[in-house]
């Protein structure tokens, strides 16, 4: 286990937040089991964690859409402490919609200044598009991993996407008026070399590391390997992007869109020799579910030196005893961070953190 400052949510404040008028929350212990029926706001509780760590929803909602109903505007607050600090965190969404972010009282100017400040691994059902999803879900998933470690990544990362749609822009110009301009075309070209070269050259450097991580808990977790095989793809293992983009600027320009490049990675996730996602079991993907963001909180530990807050919304419906064993065993055994545990079953929760963690924290909603 490697040493890391300890990261701990001591409370939470939600106004108009979801299903929240206005209620706050007390924690007083690492690992925490939050039980409910649907419905009560289990989920919206981890979901305020994830904003405090990555100033949106883990789901994707647009800002607007987690006011609570009947309401203008919502404020997310949280205390926390790291090492022997005490820090707290806020996100304001106006009535105008502006959000604001602010660090122990100071504004951010940029919001992607924060990201990484406090480490967070969420792990919920929607995560199985991870597995089952279209490419642009596991770029999602380096991206994100990439994006806590290091500021220099997402800064690159936005700048690539904003060229691309530059350059794209400018093939759909191009189809409509019949002439291409070689300098305006270069100009695209060099500043996608340049953040996407970065975004490669990390993204390869990160999964070197973490498959190995990835294989050896889903091992853990299923009691067996199961012959899984993950290769990150990239054209650029095998060509300079500079050689790309010229080779392909004739298929560009009649696609209208930029066909080569780090937008384009992907993870092939394989078993026994066949495609994961259409030969795996539900238990299985589970299995790999959890190896894949557990082994992203290893690798942040290790790389921040502060042990991330892990919240897991769900993760007992639909899997067997022995998993489950072995999830809460690791958790209680390899993670010294806080843990975040939401479910259903108000004594199911009780009984396997009993038997299977030192001690824990029960709030029922």
């Amino acid at each position: 286990m490697y040493f890391a400052l300890m990261l701990m949510l001591k409370s939470l404040n939600l106004v108009q937040f979801r299903n929240y008028v206005q209620q706050r929350f007390d924690f007083t212990h690492r690992i925490v089991g939050i039980v409910g029926p649907n419905g009560t706001g289990k989920t919206n509780i981890l979901d305020a964690l994830y904003y405090l760590s990555f100033s949106k929803s883990y789901f994707n909602r647009p800002d607007a859409q987690n006011v609570h109903h009947h309401f203008q505007g919502l404020r997310i607050d949280g205390q926390y402490s790291i090492g022997n600090k005490d820090i707290s965190i806020a996100c304001i969404i106006r009535e105008n919609q502006k959000k604001e972010f602010y660090f122990d009282e100071t504004a951010y100017t940029k919001l992607s200044h924060h990201i990484g400040k406090i480490p967070c691994v969420m792990i919920a059902p929607d995560d199985v598009q991870i597995i089952t999803g279209t490419s642009e879900e596991r770029r999602k998933l380096m991206d994100s991993l990439l994006s806590q470690l290091y500021p220099d990544y997402l800064q690159h990362l936005i700048h690539y996407n904003k060229v691309i749609v530059q350059r794209n822009s400018y093939l759909k110009l191009v189809a409509e008026q019949g002439n291409i301009d070689a300098i305006i075309i270069e100009a695209f070209n060099e500043q996608l070399i340049h953040h996407g070269t970065i975004i490669y050259q990390h993204r390869k450097d990160l999964l070197s590391n973490l498959l190995p991580e990835i294989l050896s808990l889903y091992n853990l977790l299923a009691g067996k390997l199961d012959d899984i095989h993950i290769e990150y793809l990239s054209s650029l293992h095998s060509k300079s992007f500079k050689l790309q983009l010229e080779e392909s600027l004739q298929k560009d320009t009649i696609l209208q869109r930029t066909s080569v490049g780090i937008h384009k990675d992907d993870l092939i996730i394989t078993i026994q020799g066949q495609t994961f996602k259409q030969e795996a079991s539900q238990g299985q993907r589970k299995s790999l579910l959890f190896a894949i963001r557990l082994a992203e909180w290893v690798f942040i530990k290790k790389e921040k030196g502060i042990s991330p807050i892990l919240l897991m919304d769900d993760i007992f419906e639909k899997l067997d005893e022995n998993r489950m064993i072995q999830l809460l065993s690791w958790v209680q055994v390899h993670t010294d961070g806080q843990v975040f545990i939401t479910d259903t079953h108000k004594d199911r929760v009780e009984d396997l953190l009993s038997k299977h963690v030192d001690d824990f924290q029960l709030i029922q909603l």
